[in-house]
């Protein structure tokens, strides 16, 4: 079976909402899931210019960059007879006004929930486990 690598950067955009702490999620107009904003990183691209402007792209609110989110979340999965080895870097942003564009239709809906919330709706557990990592590192900084 043929194989490629690819690498792709997301976020996870949080605000202070009137019951703590809120995060962005969608739902992915393919597959019907929760799942963190990201999208495959363009040649030349850094990480995070790639996870700012797909977060932008696919949820229509502008972040700003905090901190990396740890390791890379790592996946494998088979696309039309090609085994796929996925890596995904992840930043915590803060969420930093509605964008100026319109969001591409990659998301079927989009909406800020509570943190632990977000962590139940994840459909992957990469997401849970990545949103677990972004509530520790907002812990750490008196956030939440």
């Amino acid at each position: 079976m043929k194989s490629r690598n690819e690498i792709s950067a997301g976020g996870v955009v949080y605000r202070e909402g009137p019951d703590g702490v809120e995060v962005i999620v969608g739902k992915d107009a393919g597959y019907q899931k929760w799942v963190l904003p990201k999208g495959l990183v363009r040649k030349n691209e850094e990480y995070a210019d790639a996870a700012l402007r797909e977060v932008e792209e696919e949820t229509g609110v502008r972040p700003r960059l905090v901190a990396p989110i740890g390791e890379p979340e790592k996946y494998i999965y088979t696309a039309r007879g090609v085994r796929v080895f996925k890596s995904v870097y992840y930043f915590l942003m803060t969420y930093d006004g509605e964008s100026e564009h319109e969001r591409d239709r990659e998301m079927a809906e989009v909406k800020w929930v509570p943190i632990d919330e977000a962590i139940d709706l994840m459909g992957y557990e990469g997401g849970k486990n990545v949103l677990r990592r972004a509530k520790e590192m907002l812990a750490e900084r008196g956030i939440g």
